[in-house]
């Protein structure tokens, strides 16, 4: 009986996959681990370094949301591992919070370093440059980076566990996981040259731009393609920094290395889950072209206009997640009843919030309980 279910729910998402109208639109969930401990009365910055509490903390989020995948996962930014090799790309806040701070690793002169052998570079002069303990001899670095990743597998390997023992009951679909990666002009703007610094060097060595966003394709291809590509469960990409560009510099700078990459990891097998960080609709006919069916998760814009755009690919998101905080559980409701009249007629369609939910104070729980509760009730196509 329990396999069924798990194979119903499965379907759901492989329909839509295979351009099928599912029986009923798929309702995914995304809350952050760091709102789950918090919700499951754990304190944030204490439970973020003990794994033994993930039992508890995916147990009470599946028991209290309603969702055919899992709507919390383990952390991607334990807080043990970055501590270990002294990072400064991640560090955690005073209330508990892990946070990606602007920093720049890579100066304008190095670009041709870069460009001429990308892993070499980061493995030479960027990781030491973004870990301080890994500023050492070759010989103890080595010892740093076998501590951290060992620390890293004991933790993740406990919270896995945990995650599978929790969901067990709720005979979930699985649909995420294969990996996670980032368009070659994000990566550079986010770890190595910073948003300040990207942003000056379209203007200053353009070349160098474009030839970097090239050489760093297959650095990118290795996190998202696994060595058995996946139709069934997504590789994540977050996108970000389009929106902040003009359309110039967008198809100067960012499209030709991401289309590339998404181009390879399709012809490899793989689906993806992009996410369109911002608004996106002036992109909605490019978005449209590239090849495959994946995945497009929607921050802001206008999904009537997505809808009509978007019909090669999978639309998810768009649903307010600062509704949830602000608004009566009826008019929560009455925006997912609104998504589901645009969105949901022909399919090609799951149901989300719009950014993964980081808190659940206040009314957030029980208003999302409820959209969650009526999108599985009356999500039909």
């Amino acid at each position: 009986m329990i396999q069924q279910k798990i194979n119903e729910r499965q379907q759901l998402f492989n329909d839509v996959i295979d351009n099928k109208i599912p029986k009923r639109v798929p309702v995914m969930g995304n809350i952050m681990y760091e709102a789950a401990i918090e919700y499951a009365g754990f304190d944030l910055k204490q439970g973020q370094w003990d794994s033994e509490i993930a039992y508890k903390v995916f147990k009470k989020i599946n028991e209290d949301f309603q969702t055919d995948a899992p709507c919390t996962s383990p952390t991607m930014r334990n807080p043990l591992f970055y501590q270990i090799l002294g990072a400064k790309s991640y560090v955690m806040s005073e209330t508990g919070v892990m946070q990606h701070p602007e920093i720049t690793a890579m100066e304008p002169d190095e670009y041709d370093d870069f460009i001429k052998d990308p892993f070499k570079f980061m493995c030479d002069i960027l990781l030491p440059r973004l870990y301080t303990e890994l500023d050492t001899s070759p010989m103890q670095a080595a010892m740093v980076l076998a501590k951290a990743f060992k620390a890293k597998t004991d933790e993740d390997n406990i919270a896995r566990k945990a995650s599978r023992e929790a969901a067990e009951p709720y005979e979930y679909a699985v649909i995420g996981g294969a990996g996670f990666g980032e368009s070659p002009f994000d990566f550079l703007s986010d770890l190595l040259r910073s948003f300040t610094g990207i942003s000056k060097d379209i203007r200053r060595y353009p070349d160098k731009v474009k030839q970097a966003c090239d050489a760093a394709v297959p650095l990118m291809e290795k996190t998202l393609i696994p060595p058995k590509p996946m139709k069934y469960r997504y590789a994540s990409v977050p996108l970000h920094m389009a929106p902040y560009l003009g359309d110039k510099s967008v198809n100067e700078f960012f499209w030709p290395s991401f289309e590339k990459l998404i181009s390879r990891c399709v012809s490899a097998g793989q689906t993806l889950h992009l996410f369109m960080e911002q608004d996106w609709m002036r992109f909605l006919d490019k978005l449209n072209e590239l090849p495959g069916r994946m995945y497009m998760r929607f921050e802001y814009g206008d999904p009537q206009l997505t809808k009509k755009k978007i019909n090669k690919h999978i639309i998810t998101g768009f649903y307010p997640t600062v509704l949830l905080q602000t608004e009566t559980k009826q008019k929560c409701i009455d925006k997912a009843k609104e998504l589901l009249d645009i969105l949901a007629p022909d399919g090609g369609y799951i149901f989300n919030v719009d950014k993964n939910i980081m808190s659940l104070k206040g009314s957030v729980a029980e208003n999302y309980r409820a959209v969650l509760e009526y999108v599985s009730l009356h999500g039909n196509y």
